[in-house]
């Protein structure tokens, strides 16, 4: 079985198709035969999408923090596990999966994405980093990592470390063919 970790926020933003979204992603994943790997919480696209992948039959594994039980909960029949910081956190979701998803979120999101592209930088990992980029939401960090090339801080390789799909429906297409690429 693979697993997908996924980033994504404990809020579900100002647009119904990022929470559309995050409930095709769960469903997908169950269909497919992928886990979920996940920050562990009930609310917002983290719980859309865990919560889709377990009511489709999917496999689920949430990983939270202590000091955030209580104020996102934990998502009722999935596996979880509590940690006591985020960086432990990070790090477990990290090693239990193959490939990395990151759907819209908060500040959160922003800073999980940015570490694991910086540990693929540092060669440390080849997993792939997908960014669902629904209705332009990522468009700026994208920019940003352009920015950042152009000025000379950065080799041009970093614009190939994260695939970039505007559709959910894209996500496991582009994974499966990122695993064929790799074989070849």
């Amino acid at each position: 079985m693979k697993s997908l970790c996924v980033y994504c926020g404990s809020r579900n933003g100002d647009d119904a198709s990022f929470t559309e979204a995050a409930r095709y992603i769960g469903k997908e994943a169950a269909k497919r035969g992928w886990r979920i790997v996940y920050g562990g919480g009930k609310l917002g696209l983290m719980g859309e999408t865990a919560g889709a992948a377990r009511d489709n039959g999917g496999k689920v594994f949430g990983i939270i923090p202590d000091f955030l039980v209580e104020m996102e909960g934990v998502l009722p029949g999935v596996d979880h596990v509590v940690v006591k910081t985020m960086h432990e956190r990070k790090m477990m979701m990290f090693e239990e999966a193959d490939a990395i998803l990151t759907l819209p979120g908060g500040i959160g999101t922003l800073e999980e994405v940015i570490e694991t592209l910086s540990w693929a930088r540092l060669a440390l990992h080849r997993k792939p980093i997908v960014i669902l980029n629904i209705d332009g939401f990522w468009t700026p960090l994208k920019d940003l990592f352009e920015h950042i090339v152009d000025r000379g801080f950065a080799a041009p390789e970093l614009l190939g470390d994260m695939i970039y799909v505007d559709r959910a429906e894209d996500v496991f297409p582009m994974l499966a063919k990122r695993t064929l690429e790799e074989v070849v």
